[in-house]
């Protein structure tokens, strides 16, 4: 969840002023009861009243109060409705373009995953191109000592799988770069940022969400703005050990991202203990690097995925699926909602009125 989505209350109210109706519904309330105590007092002084009041009540006395307290429910209902609610809602996120981001480091050739990790990524890869509506173009990035487009988005699903399967493990890993080559395929007009930031190893400067604490009250920043994760025809996904030894820094590339709204998704590939690996002569331990893959998806406002094992294989397509299809949070007014529980509650305390005693109340 971004930032700003996260300050929205859960629950609010456009007209909150209105609230004091319920004021009103208190005061009914507090009169039927004065009235029922009333009318249970009559019969001490009136015998014959209390015999035909059981007669009227079918010899069931809850049943007067069952139509009264469904029409104050009904009138709170209601006053709610007038306050015009509003409440933060799972929308789909209608995504039309998806960049997966494949690490092809020779640490993805360690077994911790088998049969090992960039075959582990490449599966994870190709299970969820295939889940992707026919409408969503979907491009491969391959990552490396470089980074270069594999796959430009594409709604050919064969076309694409080929691409995953065509990488093969290379030297060196520049996750940063990979990371600003798929933000620059997803949106093209990021171009300049990422270059300067690809030759000269700074981070350009961030926009940022207009405050308000301009002078005046307005906001002084950018008016292209925008809050981290609020782009919602696009995403990018990373399949990576989070290791890299090249290039800007991936949280300044993912501080790009976020300043123009992209989510990137992170799944880590390996496992926290590592193993040691052996290839041209040398030898070292290659571990999954969290830090750096959860940092990342936090900057942009996604979520981390862990890959341990095929087994957890389903489990992460099935989450990040879920995410990539319905992440779209925004506030949605359901004035309607109260209204239809309101006009309901009152024709059931009417029926049941007519029901049981004849009369409608």
């Amino acid at each position: 969840m971004t930032d700003a989505v996260s300050r929205l209350p859960v629950f609010s109210f456009l007209w909150p002023g209105m609230l004091w109706l319920f004021a009103l519904v208190l005061i009914l309330a507090t009169g039927y009861v004065w009235l029922d105590r009333r009318r249970r007092r009559a019969p001490v002084h009136y015998p014959a009243l209390k015999t035909a009041g059981l007669a009227i009540q079918g010899g069931a006395p809850w049943r007067r109060h069952v139509a009264p307290a469904l029409t104050l429910l009904a009138l709170s209902a209601l006053t709610v409705a007038i306050a015009r609610p509003q409440a933060v809602m799972m929308l789909p996120s209608r995504i039309e373009t998806l960049i997966l981001v494949l690490d092809l480091s020779g640490s993805m050739r360690a077994q911790d995953v088998k049969p090992n990790r960039l075959r582990a990524a490449q599966q994870a890869a190709k299970v969820l191109l295939d889940a992707q509506p026919a409408a969503v173009s979907v491009g491969v990035v391959a990552v490396a000592g470089t980074a270069a487009v594999a796959q430009a988005p594409s709604r050919a699903r064969e076309a694409v799988a080929t691409a995953i399967d065509r990488l093969q493990p290379q030297g060196g890993t520049a996750l940063g770069n990979g990371l600003l080559i798929a933000l620059t395929t997803l949106l093209p007009q990021a171009g300049a940022d990422a270059e300067r930031l690809m030759n000269d190893d700074m981070p350009p400067p961030r926009k940022s969400r207009p405050s308000g604490n301009a002078p005046g009250g307005l906001a002084s920043p950018d008016d292209d703005a925008v809050a981290p994760g609020s782009y919602a025809s696009g995403a990018i996904v990373l399949f990576s050990d989070g290791e890299s030894n090249a290039g800007p820094a991936a949280i300044q590339a993912a501080e790009l991202a976020a300043a123009h709204g992209v989510r990137i998704y992170t799944v880590g590939v390996g496992t926290t203990e590592g193993v040691v690996l052996s290839a041209d002569g040398w030898s070292a331990r290659v571990r999954l690097d969290e830090k750096v893959l959860k940092q990342v998806a936090e900057a942009t406002g996604a979520e981390y995925f862990r890959l341990e094992d095929a087994a957890e294989l389903k489990k992460v397509y099935r989450a990040l699926n879920a995410r990539l299809a319905f992440d779209k949070r925004s506030q949605v007014e359901i004035t309607a909602l109260f209204a239809a529980l309101g006009a309901l509650l009152a024709a059931c305390a009417g029926l049941l009125s007519l029901w049981w005693f004849g009369r409608v109340m």
